[in-house]
């Protein structure tokens, strides 16, 4: 499956592949995924089109970060998992384990694996019964009780045969069923009765041939479990008679003998002893066999698993508009019908759904079709010669019959079926031109698909970027998105070695940004073109697609591009930042070229808590701030990385960050009172009634809040009072009139200065857009400021009757609002540079895995990369210790060669995106007192602290100015020439 060179040269898989199987009268398809973290955008995608998951976890290495990102996605997408064990031989050949200690590491894996598991359910049962609680009472639907029925036992239990320990790299694996079966006649018991026994704490009394528990081996201490004495010990004996030098022969012959294996003379006389043990193994356990057929039992059939499945796939859409087609409504739920039957019939609709565009070369398609036709005749979709890729759809049919030369509707995400002709930008029709079975590298061609099945799509690369749903009719609702579990965040800039090149390079990105579903292709604000990539290995490969693919032509590739945020020192208690945001004269003012408006700023830092649900929040409240909800609610997905499946995303909202409040109150209040807990709440409910904007672009983690207007207004100014728009949005506070506006006006007489106050509003939120999305330090992005911006505008100082005064003035100071807008921006900026800025910078979280004999040398990569360790813990049964850490996305790359590199390859690390940390150094430090004039000197030779060099390199390369020194170590010049 892993065709590519670059996948045989890493020995790593890197993009999903499919292979259609035929087992037994039943059509397997099968969808190899990578499991390497910087490719985890290609397990959602083969996630959203599977039935099923099988997740392997390796027998030596145990449960890693990686084996929680896969489960979790397979938990989003309601798939129906199996556990495989993976390399079971290293724990004989490399670890040299006794039978009873790899049991004993099993069982413990195991346990670990139904353990994460289990906090999905229950994180799943809170929900649940939030929803219940929130909801009218009575209404209890049958997905609320689905968490009674899951929840009564392990997820993973190798008696019900949804467990297989394997050695893919000898083709053997086995399910307890298959050794069940095998001794049941031979003990005489049944084989319900053994599956029971063969794990757990079972024994066998040979005494008296029953099956008993630790007690009843009359406390014998050589006494071993039923799957040690029947399963393990006859493998183990196995590879010590094939592999040892003095090994006993007899054994090979026994099992071939038993089990009534052929195995050619050849294979048994072969030199290699490792050639000998695959041949008997593969035999007599066959790997296919029990996987396969563990897939035929467990795992659930497009029919059950669509049904299952059908409330992630398509969520019920809640109308709150009346005077709604009820054509265009019965349409919709009858395409909704058919998928959730999976409806193979050809007079429903076909429905299909695309979760990447993958490229292959054109002279790899089938060069003839199923009836001797010329397949590549029609318009090819990647280029016009040979050598040129071809753009094909990975998707999976779940309703109807997919037919070759069929003219389907291609629906993009934000397609919505009741608003007719105003979003025809998001539906296209295309004609299918051809369809493909994936077997592999290979292709196909076949005429139709039923439903059910997974199939290539040649003829819509022009059509998809990267994901879409398909459908025969238009009034169909779209797919809902799929869920990454990382974001892309290593950037580079690229560009040609021959600026001649630059054209053939953009189409190669253009190319690269559609084949790759993670990949993002962005222009900076310089003219840079960016690769965002998910980490070190996929950027790797991104730039040899490029060179070699895509854009063939030469690259210079930029050092990473970091990015970080920006925030400023916060204070412990939260009363005296609400007091200085509410009623203190400690604010920045700023005036307006013309002299008729004053902006003054006051700033407050956020808790930590608000902020991550802010900014995890983004897609959601872009949604609901934005207006995209229309006729109907949008269905809340999975938020961030908490599992939250509500109708009422603004409710669901509104909890996680009434939650996070709490929360941070109760944090802080563990040794206060009551009253001061009860005094912070009064405090962020008048808070998140006052929220008019969120930026940077409108759903960032920063606030603008509406200034306090009373006692604030004056004979001769009037303040902005904006409104609170986010607020009315998420439900804080009842949609206001303005009422009260027009009689303050009447009463002072101004209302020419109201109305121009009003349309100044706009100006007063892009002068806060601008300020939050790029700060004072290095131009990068706020984080988690609450900002309060009163801006107070007076009339003009001499009635303009004539029109030439005011062009005149207009010519001097620029347009008004243009002023507003720049002077808020500023009073915005030097406010933060105010309130002790500091620099915010993102985390990766590391797990590594090394021997003993190999910490010294780890933890001093560890601290050359200014990481922190959090825990470190010896694994059991095995010399290799496992260390969680810390380590700052700037300090990562190259840090897994580095490390090999120190530890002659013996220790491994994995890193996933974790969130965001501020450094506590301040990036302006001056000695002043006593103290620290003795310990850094006077200042002149203090050289720059960790934030202020993250600055200056920020700094330097966007073209900032940057306060440094030009010459360094000047020395006066001399001749060594002696002159006479």
């Amino acid at each position: 499956m892993d065709y590519l060179d670059e996948e045989q040269r890493r020995a790593i898989t890197m993009k999903s592949s499919s292979i259609a199987l035929q087992y037994k009268n039943h059509s397997i398809n099968l969808i190899d995924s990578p499991g390497h973290m910087d490719f985890c955008s290609e397990v959602s995608t083969a996630a959203r089109l599977s039935d099923g998951a099988l997740v392997l976890v390796d027998a030596v290495e145990g449960v890693h970060i990686q084996t929680h990102a896969v489960l979790r996605q397979a938990w989003i997408e309601k798939l129906t998992p199996c556990l495989v064990l993976n390399k079971i031989d290293r724990l004989i050949c490399e670890l040299k384990l006794s039978p009873m200690e790899a049991h004993n590491r099993l069982q413990r894996i195991v346990h670990e694996v139904n353990g994460i598991m289990s906090a999905y359910k229950s994180e799943k049962y809170l929900s649940d019964v939030d929803s219940i609680l929130a909801g009218p009472s009575g209404e209890l639907g049958d997905e609320n009780h689905e968490f009674i029925e899951d929840d009564e036992e392990d997820t993973f239990q190798p008696q019900k045969g949804n467990v297989a320990f394997a050695c893919a790299l000898d083709g053997w694996g086995f399910s307890i069923n298959e050794f069940a079966e095998f001794y049941a006649s031979k003990l005489g018991a049944s084989s319900t009765a053994l599956l029971k026994a063969l794990w757990g704490p079972r024994y066998f009394n040979p005494k008296t041939k029953m099956i008993v528990g630790k007690k009843g081996m009359g406390g014998g201490s050589k006494a071993r479990p039923m799957f040690v004495q029947f399963v393990l010990e006859p493998l183990w004996q196995v590879y010590q008679a094939a592999l040892e030098a003095d090994g006993d022969k007899g054994v090979l012959e026994k099992v071939i003998k038993s089990f009534n294996l052929s195995i050619p003379p050849r294979e048994l006389q072969n030199k290699d002893p490792k050639a000998v043990l695959q041949a008997v193994m593969s035999r007599w356990l066959p790997l296919s066999d029990t996987i396969l057929s563990m897939v035929v039992k467990y795992l659930p059939d497009p029919i059950a698993a669509q049904s299952l499945r059908i409330s992630r796939l398509l969520p019920k859409r809640e109308l709150i508009c009346d005077g709604i087609d009820s054509n265009i409504l019965s349409e919709a739920e009858l395409v909704r019908k058919s998928v959730e039957r999976c409806d193979t019939s050809p007079e429903v609709p076909c429905i299909a759904f695309v979760s990447k565009m993958f490229a292959v070369p054109s002279k790899m398609l089938p060069g003839r079709g199923l009836r001797g036709q010329a397949a590549n005749s029609s318009i090819d979709d990647g280029g016009n010669n040979e050598g040129d890729e071809c753009f094909l759809a990975f998707a999976r049919i779940f309703s109807g019959v997919l037919c070759s030369g069929q003219r389907v509707f291609v629906l993009s995400a934000l397609y919505d079926p009741l608003k007719g002709e105003s979003v025809q930008k998001h539906v296209q029709e295309a004609e299918l031109h051809s369809l493909y079975l994936m077997m592999g590298q290979g292709l196909r061609p076949v005429e139709s698909v039923k439903a059910g099945n997974i199939v290539a799509i040649r003829g819509l690369g022009q059509h998809i970027l990267k994901s879409a749903t398909l459908s025969s009719t238009k009034n169909c609702w779209p797919f809902s998105s799929m869920v990454f579990q990382v974001s892309p965040t290593l950037k580079v800039a690229i560009e040609p070695s021959d600026l001649a090149d630059l054209g053939a390079l953009m189409k190669g990105l253009r190319l690269l940004n559609r084949a790759d579903p993670f990949v993002e292709v962005t222009v900076s604000s310089r003219g840079e073109h960016v690769l965002a990539a998910a980490g070190e290995v996929h950027l790797e490969r991104c730039i040899t697609d490029l060179k070699e693919r895509f854009a063939k032509v030469s690259l210079e590739v930029s050092p990473p591009l970091v990015s970080y945020k920006e925030t400023i020192e916060g204070k412990s208690n939260l009363l005296e930042n609400f007091n200085l945001l509410m009623g203190s004269s400690d604010y920045i003012e700023k005036a307006t070229p013309n002299g008729r408006c004053v902006i003054r700023v006051q700033i407050m830092k956020l808790p930590s808590t608000l902020t991550k649900v802010l900014d995890e929040s983004s897609d959601v409240l872009g949604g609901i701030i934005g207006g995209k909800s229309g006729h109907t609610h949008k269905n809340s997905e999975t938020e961030g990385m908490s599992i939250v499946e509500n109708d009422n995303s603004i409710e669901a909202l509104k909890k996680r960050l009434m939650d996070a409040i709490e929360s941070d109150i109760s944090s802080g209040s563990g040794e206060i009172d009551k009253d001061w807990a009860e005094n912070c709440r009064t405090l962020w409910e008048r808070f998140l009634k006052r929220i008019w904007a969120l930026g940077p672009q409108q759903v960032g983690p920063n606030v603008l809040l509406t200034p306090d207007s009373r006692g604030k207004t004056t004979d001769c100014s009037v303040l902005i009072q904006g409104s609170p728009c986010v607020s009315e949005s998420l439900g804080f506070v009842d949609v206001s009139s303005n009422g009260d506006l027009g009689s303050e006006a009447s009463s002072i007489g101004s209302q020419s200065l109201y109305q121009e106050a009003v349309s100044l509003e706009s100006s007063v939120v892009s002068g806060f857009q601008l300020a939050t999305a790029a700060g004072p330090l290095c131009d990068e992005p706020m984080w988690g400021l609450a900002f309060v911006v009163e801006a107070y505008i007076s009339p003009l100082a001499v009635e303009l009757s004539e029109s030439e005064t005011s062009h005149k003035q207009q010519e001097q100071y620029g347009i008004f609002t243009g002023q507003v807008m720049a002077a808020v921006k500023d009073a915005c900026r030097a406010a933060m540079l105010h309130k002790k800025p500091r620099l915010v910078e993102a985390m990766y979280f590391c797990e590594l895995s090394t021997p003993t004999e190999y910490l010294g040398p780890m933890y001093a990569v560890l601290a050359r990369r200014r990481a922190r360790v959090l825990k470190e813990e010896m694994q059991e049964g095995s010399p290799l210790f496992t260390v969680h850490a810390y380590v700052p996305v700037s300090e990562s790359f190259g840090f897994a060669d580095e490390l090999r590199r120190w530890t002659s390859g013996a220790s491994s690390a994995l890193l996933v995106l974790s969130h965001w940390e501020a450094l506590p150094e301040d990036p302006f430090f001056v000695p002043k007192t006593e103290e620290e004039i003795e310990e850094f000197g006077d200042g002149s030779s203090i050289p720059h602290n960790t934030a202020r060099k993250l600055i200056d390199a920020v700094r330097r390369r966007k073209g900032l100015p940057v306060e440094e020194k030009v010459v360094q170590h000047a020395t006066k010049q001399r001749t060594l020439a002696r002159k006479v």
